[in-house]
């Protein structure tokens, strides 16, 4: 079973400006996990990780809580229905509270949200995590916190944990049936039906399941693991839709089933020393080297000549990949958004959210002779990320990008010296400005000249406005 998730770093540790994606594999699932830039400036790296992805894993601060970013990553889950569980990281640093965030994730964000752990110890004094599910205390032992034992609740807990779980099941019974009904009835709810009950709420984005531990230390993110195999969908459990080219784009289901039609999405586009690199989502089918796709925007065919199956920066060379799975493609001319077939059906699967550019400069090559290879640049980075613009002012003569701001432009500015080797002059784009008649004017003139000889005369009356120009 495949599953992949989104793992959004609200408070970054590096200035990256791009995804990663790798792979694992847990409990007999695969997953393909997704880390996306926290950056507002590169907001489109969160928007094509949240096209084409499952389920979401929203990491929030244990101690700066929930920012103006989180509230646009919010919006961006809610736009395309993406189910997800909430980690409060950095539990191990001074001042965190992880049930001053989870109250932030009810008032701030209107999260239907509640804890499903409880911490052993906060800050420093972190040693382990309670599972309000299964009422066990998991520490964790080892150099990086590798080794999991599991235990018994610490006698000073017991209340506190009693007290969330009753938290935990009260909002999970407003939104689930079976869950409310026994709740209702005081019955007792066991453990298989509880995580039943919080997987259904959380896929209907009707609950929020909220989880804690500190990345760093590497204590947690076992049990988020096992959490995310546990409550967020497979690709058998989401309806994704498409649209049908051969019947005026009328909108069609399309089943992740790997014996289907193949239909795939190229949500991102990535540079590389072996040309450009294409990373589909299948849909359905399957996808196999050597075979030939349709390329739905275009028309054409095209041989697929190597498919890998990104790590970071490692690549592990795959014979096929099918529905449900990421897979890079090699060598192949296309833009972000395009959508590949094996010819059976014209799908085009629907593109994603692209917000407007808010900051634009003006930027020329300082040496003519690099105007084909500052062209070639700027043509690629616009195939590769839809918020970055290009145009010509024909009336200044300068070449302006636009983009979601100044930290975003400046990147691409040192991508075109670091990748082609192009000095960049940059500037703020010129502005023509132009007189334009305000208001109604009268005007009487009257010219006389005498140098002699028959002389000069003539006088002009009128009315001055912003159509037409009186003359008597």
């Amino acid at each position: 079973m495949y599953m992949y998730i989104s793992i959004y770093l609200h408070l970054y540790l590096s200035l990256s400006h791009t995804h990663t994606h790798t792979h694992t594999h847990t409990q007999e699932t695969d997953i393909n996990i997704i880390d996306t830039p926290g950056h507002v400036d590169f907001t489109i790296e969160v928007e094509r990780a949240l096209r084409v992805l499952d389920g979401a894993v929203l990491v929030v601060c244990a101690v700066g809580g929930v920012q103006s970013q989180t509230n646009t990553v919010d919006r961006q889950m809610k736009r395309y229905k993406v189910p997800r569980i909430a980690f409060i990281n950095k539990m191990d640093r001074m001042g965190s509270d992880p049930w001053k965030i989870v109250g932030q994730l009810r008032e701030k964000l209107q999260l239907n949200a509640a804890a499903i752990q409880v911490p052993i110890g906060l800050e420093d004094k972190l040693e382990g995590l309670i599972d309000l599910v299964t009422m066990k205390a998991a520490s964790f032992k080892g150099e990086k916190g590798e080794v999991v034992e599991w235990g018994e609740i610490p006698a000073n807990l017991v209340d506190q944990c009693k007290e969330k779980r009753l938290e935990m099941i009260e909002r999970l019974a407003e939104v689930d049936e079976a869950i409310g009904e026994k709740f209702i009835l005081e019955e007792p709810i066991p453990d298989a039906e509880l995580v039943a009950g919080l997987r259904r709420a959380t896929i209907a984005n009707t609950f929020v399941p909220v989880t804690m531990g500190s990345a760093y230390k590497n204590k947690g993110v076992q049990l988020l693991l096992n959490r995310v195999h546990d409550l967020l969908p497979d690709p058998t459990e989401v309806q994704n839709t498409a649209l049908n080219v051969e019947k005026n784009e009328e909108e069609v289901v399309v089943k992740c089933d790997s014996n289907g039609p193949f239909v795939a999405l190229a949500f991102k586009l990535q540079e590389s020393p072996f040309g450009q690199l294409t990373y589909l989502r299948v849909y359905s089918g399957k996808i196999k080297k050597g075979e030939t796709v349709v390329h739905i925007n275009s028309g054409k065919k095209i041989k697929v000549p190597r498919l890998v199956r990104m790590h970071s920066d490692e690549m592990e060379d795959v014979s096929e990949a099918k529905a449900g799975e990421i897979v890079v493609m090699f060598g192949v001319d296309c833009a972000t958004g395009d959508t590949f077939t094996d010819g059976k059906v014209k799908y085009s699967m629907t593109s994603m959210h692209v917000p407007d550019p808010v900051m634009s400069l003006a930027l020329s090559p300082k040496s003519k002779g690099n105007l084909d290879k500052f062209s070639k640049a700027l043509n690629r980075f616009t195939r590769e990320d839809p918020t970055f613009r290009v145009g010509f002012d024909d009336e200044t003569k300068q070449t302006v990008i636009s983009g979601m701001g100044e930290l975003h432009l400046q990147i691409y500015v040192e991508r075109i010296k670091r990748e082609y080797g192009v000095e960049c002059d940059v500037g703020q784009p010129r502005v023509n400005y132009r007189e334009s008649i305000t208001r109604k004017a009268t005007f009487d003139y009257q010219h006389k000249k005498q140098s002699g000889g028959q002389g000069q005369y003539g006088r002009v009356m009128g009315r001055d406005t912003n159509k037409s120009l009186l003359t008597l």
